[in-house]
């Protein structure tokens, strides 16, 4: 009853915090508005502060930096479309993405020294004041004993309780949304908010993201001039994190990054090739890839840093999710509307036809174009509209995904308005179908049946002492049973041997097979 009551306090000064900066119904957008949101706007706008920013994008920066962490993420994401949101309400939020003001250096330094055991000093021979600071944490440029230049992350004081406050009251929020508005529910408020509590916990264990970095760097190894830190795990704690110091431009810097001579479009393309071969080559992606976690070094190099947040997605989900992609690459709708359906995105009652000619109404019109002829806005709310017309709900799976292709065509455009993201994915999306559906993805299907097969075939022995324990507590009279059910239970006993063997005949000629057929060239 009190946290309750504490969580929907929490809401209210949230809403309090936005009506103070003008940030939820602003001014500059009244003629937008139907009437009744006018006059309640004209409400909420008396709560407003005089000496608040011209830049509707940077009133809303400023309650979002009061509001904390959690609220700041989701401002973050909404930085990068400066397409749909405007440009100028896009640079009024930008100063989210890296500018956050730091806390106390002697906190930073007792942190590290109580997370890593050991006083500074015996750690780093310098251990300079913070460069960057973000919601969750802080970063100081320092140099090791041996003279390695380092990267440290330092965790803010008291962030864990203030993320667990924030996401219980987000909890509440959510809960409240699908109960008082149900067309909200195919988009799954609550299980949105979970997912993004799950990652926000693991984000609090700098541990973990330094797995993660070394995760991500595998998966990088595939794509072209994409590079990630390496991490120092002996200077690594629950609450500090190391890695190589990355000598780069932020893609924040626009400016520097043209003093440099960098090729803008070239590196739009490396960042979106780069995002698309991580999560469908490797089912991995950095899933917060704003423009302050990614720099680019003189030869045009992209990196990343920031690992709290990692997607993961299935190869089932990645099969599907190349289909959809290749589908509207090729113009090919009726396909990926099969993918939809085969993938359970759109409930089997609806016509795979009627879908596939709503996709053609939203392919066609921006197929091949230019990022800066096509009004995102405008395709943003006819998918919108289809979602709501074909039932779909949201894939709670996706959802880091979807964000993530959000946030890197938004960096992407950013870079070079020009960029063309279908022509960028079309050669990532076709080498990934020429594998997944040619030879080497059929062995690895079979090969993954076999493992499956192979599973269901050592539980059978397991399963079968239960059935004759089972059969002992009957015959005991421990159990009181028909003899015409003890009769079943000793068939089905009889039954189970004959299939063991079976399945071990099956999964040995299946190896059989496959061996021959990679001796005589099928490979």
């Amino acid at each position: 009853m009190f946290a309750t009551l504490a969580h929907l306090a929490r809401l209210t000064r949230a809403a309090v915090t936005l009506a103070r900066h003008d940030a939820i119904l602003p001014a500059e957008y009244q003629e937008k508005l139907p009437a009744f949101a006018r006059v309640c706007s004209r409400g909420i706008r008396l709560m407003a502060r005089r000496d608040r920013a011209d830049n509707p994008g940077e009133r809303l920066a400023r309650a979002l930096e009061a509001l904390g962490p959690s609220y700041v993420k989701f401002g973050q994401v909404m930085a990068t479309r400066g397409d749909v949101i405007g440009e100028r309400f896009a640079r009024g939020l930008s100063r989210l993405q890296d500018r956050m003001p730091p806390f106390d250096h002697a906190l930073a330094v007792r942190t590290v020294e109580t997370g890593l055991g050991k006083p500074i000093t015996a750690l780093y021979s310098e251990f300079g004041p913070a460069l960057a600071a973000a919601s969750i944490a802080q970063v100081h440029k320092a140099v090791t004993l041996e003279g390695e230049t380092v990267a440290v992350k330092v965790l803010r004081p008291g962030i864990e309780r203030r993320l667990a406050n924030d996401i219980a009251a987000m909890r509440l929020g959510a809960k409240m949304v699908e109960a008082f508005l149900p067309d909200s529910r195919r988009l799954e408020p609550v299980q949105f908010v979970e997912t993004v509590a799950r990652a926000t916990e693991l984000e609090m264990d700098l541990r973990l993201e330094g797995a993660s970095a070394s995760e991500l760097a595998e998966a990088a190894a595939a794509a072209d001039d994409f590079f990630l830190p390496e991490v120092h795990w002996d200077r690594t704690a629950r609450r500090v994190l190391t890695t190589s110091w990355v000598d780069a431009i932020p893609l924040t810097d626009i400016a520097a990054i043209d003093a440099a001579g960098i090729d803008r479009a070239r590196l739009a393309t490396t960042l979106t090739r780069a995002f698309l071969t991580c999560a469908m080559d490797r089912g991995v992606f950095h899933a917060d890839m704003h423009a302050g976690n990614l720099f680019a070094d003189t030869d045009g190099h992209l990196w990343a840093v920031d690992f709290g947040i990692v997607g993961r997605i299935g190869r089932a989900e990645r099969r599907f999710l190349a289909l959809i992609l290749h589908g509207f690459l090729t113009r090919d709708y009726k396909r990926a509307a099969e993918a939809h359906f085969a993938a359970g995105y759109v409930p089997p009652r609806h016509s795979v036809e009627d879908f596939a000619a709503a996709l053609r109404a939203v392919g066609e019109p921006i197929f091949g174009k230019r990022a800066d002829e096509v009004p995102m806005s405008r395709v943003l709310l006819q998918l919108f509209e289809i979602t709501d017309l074909f039932d779909m709900r949201l894939r709670p799976e996706l959802v880091l995904l979807q964000k993530t292709m959000v946030q890197a065509e938004g960096v992407a455009r950013a870079l070079d308005p020009r960029h063309d993201m279908w022509g960028a994915a079309k050669p990532v999306v076709e080498n990934w179908m020429r594998r997944e559906l040619g030879p080497e993805g059929m062995l690895q299907d079979a090969v993954e049946e076999l493992h499956a097969l192979h599973g269901a075939v050592r539980k059978l022995p397991q399963a079968l002492d239960d059935w004759a324990a089972a059969g002992a507590r009957l015959r005991a009279g421990e159990v009181s049973l028909s003899p015409a059910t003890l009769e079943r239970l000793d068939e089905r006993r009889r039954r189970g041997r004959v299939w063991r063997w079976l399945g071990l005949a099956v999964i040995a000629a299946t190896a059989g097979a496959l061996a021959a057929w990679a001796v005589t060239g099928g490979l």
